[in-house]
C-alpha cells in the first residue's frame, strides 16, 4: 500500500515555503473603520456608503429610482434589480405593485421624505 501524509489545503506544499506578503499581487486588507475611528472621512480611507440608509438617489435613475435605491442599499448593481423587478412582472404580475410601493414608500435623497410622508403632511396641515 501507498501511503502519503495529507496537508490542509491552505498550507504551502512542505517543498515550497509559504509566499510572504512582498510577493503578493493583492493589496494590504484594511479594517473599517479605523480603530478608535467612528466617522469614515479620515485622510487615506475613501468614505464607505451608509448600508443603513435606503433612499432614492438623485442620479442613476431610470424611472423613479427605486431599482437603484435598492440596489444601492444592497451593495449589486442595480440592473440585477431591474432584471429581478421584470422577471416579477412577467411571472406574477407582482414587480409593478412592488415598484409603486417603493416609489411611496422609500425617501428621496434631495428631499429626505418620501412621497407617502410627503402628501400625509400636506393633509395634516390642510385646514379643515
Amino acid at each position: 500500500m501507498n501511503e502519503f501524509t495529507s496537508q490542509p489545503a491552505d498550507e504551502a506544499p512542505s517543498s515550497q515555503g509559504p509566499q510572504s506578503q512582498a510577493q503578493s499581487d493583492e493589496p494590504p486588507v484594511q479594517d473599517w473603520p479605523p480603530s478608535g475611528q467612528s466617522n469614515g472621512h479620515q485622510a487615506g480611507y475613501a468614505s464607505q456608503p451608509a448600508l443603513d440608509q435606503l433612499y432614492r438617489p438623485a442620479q442613476g435613475r431610470m424611472i423613479a429610482g427605486v431599482a437603484a435605491g435598492i440596489a444601492q442599499y444592497l451593495g449589486v448593481d442595480a440592473t440585477l434589480v431591474r432584471i429581478a423587478l421584470a422577471v416579477l412582472t412577467v411571472i406574477g404580475g407582482a414587480g409593478i405593485p412592488v415598484y409603486v410601493v417603493g416609489w411611496l414608500l422609500i425617501p428621496d435623497e434631495e428631499t429626505g421624505e418620501s412621497i407617502a410622508s410627503d402628501l400625509i403632511s400636506s393633509l395634516q396641515s390642510r385646514p379643515s
